[in-house]
């Protein structure tokens, strides 16, 4: 896999012909900041992703990539995601600010998944904060959402620094630092070859900064597939070292956006643009779980006025769940209708379940007809087709806790 540089942007594919092609010839805006690459007859079929140019699958059709990393490890980049350091005196109270998480009860060397809310109570962006100390934190927030988050960490920064307080913002490069994430319930036995201390001492959502084959790297015991796995954030100067040494490894397969997103969806998680944005609150998102306790006490996050009264008396619509028979998939924007063929909802994610055998999807509809169980239909293309709520994850989740 090649990755080059073209005006903040960067371009993967499997050789340099294509990637010029790509982008036009255009050799005079690439920087050859290769991170990783792909043997030959490993290519990957391109697409644009959130302004990003990405493989969405591999030799593999993505229904092959999606069974072989519910049953072995795959490799997947996602060295798009923002990568943010924030350190300093004041650097847990300055991002407390932002979210809806409890940075002050954070074991450190844990990470907690946690949203930037705007003041309507809006869901800015979904990210993992990890605590390295007590005044050093580390983010990974969505490739989509980049210029919108470095944008409101900087202001809220500024803010900060105009009372004195001592933080610290540092935006990763991708072209100089890569993450890739190994998924799968073989992950940590791939990995364990690789690293020099017992990774059963690392729990899901804890992370540990190491040497691998002479390269200082952060591996965060997390991903989005609902699987075990890790996320390894490497220099990119070493990336290409530690992806080569870990496809060597039998059973590991790279995998691309097409299996991720249907792992994901299984796994019941929310995409950024299509399950939550920033008119969704974390209530109606079924995320009330993301508001720490202590934050509600102290009601002094973005939103939380409307957040605390929606706890309090309730929403006015749910994501769900939605099982369907044999028959197509429904989409993004399919709707949602009652028994009677009255509208009262639409998808926001749907796909195809590799694991299931059957499609599944996610979207909103009004808490009358958000019980399990309960029966509704959905327009695709034209023609109704009938679905059961569903309770979420669709797949059990297989996270690793140590138990």
């Amino acid at each position: 896999m090649l990755r080059f540089g073209i005006r903040g942007r960067f371009v993967v594919c499997d050789n340099l012909e294509k990637c010029l092609k790509i982008l036009g010839n255009v050799r005079d805006t690439c920087s050859a900041a290769i991170v990783s690459r792909v043997r030959e007859g490993w290519g990957g079929k391109i697409v644009n992703f959130a302004g990003w140019l990405m493989p969405v699958q591999y030799q593999d059709a993505i229904t092959v990539s999606h069974l072989h990393t519910r049953s072995s490890a795959s490799l997947f980049d996602v060295g798009h995601m923002l990568q943010t350091r924030v350190s300093g005196k004041d650097a847990g109270e300055y991002l407390e600010s932002l979210t809806t998480c409890d940075l002050k009860n954070l074991s450190k060397g844990a990470a907690t998944l946690t949203i930037f809310t705007n003041d309507k109570g809006g869901i800015l962006d979904d990210l993992i904060i990890t605590k390295d100390d007590e005044d050093k934190y580390f983010l990974v927030s969505n490739a989509g959402r980049r210029d919108e988050d470095s944008r409101l960490l900087l202001e809220r920064q500024k803010n900060f620094k105009e009372v004195d307080k001592n933080v610290y913002v540092d935006f990763l490069d991708p072209l100089e630092q890569g993450l890739i994430a190994l998924q799968g319930p073989t992950a940590a036995t791939v990995l364990q070859s690789l690293v020099n201390f017992d990774l059963r001492t690392l729990k899901f959502m804890y992370s540990v900064n190491t040497e691998v084959l002479g390269s200082r790297i952060r591996i965060s015991r997390c991903g989005y597939t609902g699987e075990d796995g890790f996320e390894i954030s490497v220099p990119a100067k070493d990336a290409i070292n530690l992806v080569e040494k870990i496809l060597e490894i039998p059973g590991v397969k790279l995998a691309g956006l097409g299996a991720r997103d249907s792992l994901r969806l299984e796994a019941g998680l929310c995409l950024y643009g299509n399950d939550i944005n920033e008119d969704t609150t974390p209530i109606e998102a079924a995320l009330t779980w993301l508001v720490a306790k202590r934050r509600r006490a102290e009601a002094n996050f973005p939103g939380a006025q409307n957040i605390l009264s929606q706890i309090k008396t309730g929403v006015t619509k749910k994501r769900i769940g939605l099982l369907l028979g044999q028959g197509p998939p429904a989409r993004q924007g399919a709707s949602i209708l009652t028994p009677e063929g009255e509208r009262v909802g639409s998808v926001t994610s749907g796909g195809p379940s590799p694991t299931l055998g059957r499609p599944i999807a996610m979207g909103y509809v009004p808490p009358d007809w958000a019980h399990t169980g309960g029966g509704v239909l959905v327009e695709i293309r034209g023609k109704t087709y009938k679905a059961t709520v569903s309770k979420m994850p669709f797949v059990k989740a297989n996270y690793y806790t140590a138990k």
